[in-house]
């Protein structure tokens, strides 16, 4: 019994290889049904800039025992505190500014005019609640 080894090769060397993709688009879609379903999306890590929508800062989430807060407002040129102008606080386009006029009182960031606006909570002098930064 002879083999014909001749007819054998040149019918292998005439087919091409086939690749079924099939079975390994399957695969990758279980995986990424896996990996979707087993994914936790709670944003625990992502705080908010602000407390509530009302502009204020949200100091809740920072550590120390800081008395005052750096407010810096891009091109800031004008601080008025309860309608007294303090803007001579002004260092570096920021102002320093106590925590309990953050806690209870009322800041307004007027970007397009380059100032901030502060209402501070009663018994507080406008010289108690802003400084300049150090």
């Amino acid at each position: 019994m002879a083999l014909d080894i001749k007819r054998h090769r040149e019918q292998i060397m005439g087919t091409k290889p086939e690749f079924n993709l099939v079975p390994f688009i399957d695969i990758l879609f279980t995986l990424l049904i896996f990996i979707v379903v087993t994914t936790s999306f709670n944003s625990a890590g992502i705080t908010d800039a602000t407390d509530s929508g009302t502009g204020k800062p949200n100091i809740t989430d920072t550590s120390g025992d800081a008395e005052y807060y750096l407010l810096p407002v891009a091109g800031l040129e004008k601080v008025v505190v309860n309608g007294q102008d303090m803007s001579s606080l002004i260092k570096n386009h920021a102002i320093a500014v106590q925590t309990r006029v953050m806690d209870e009182g009322d800041i307004s960031i007027k970007a397009d005019e380059k100032a901030v606006i502060i209402t501070t909570p009663p018994g507080m002098t406008p010289e108690q609640s802003v400084r300049s930064p150090n």
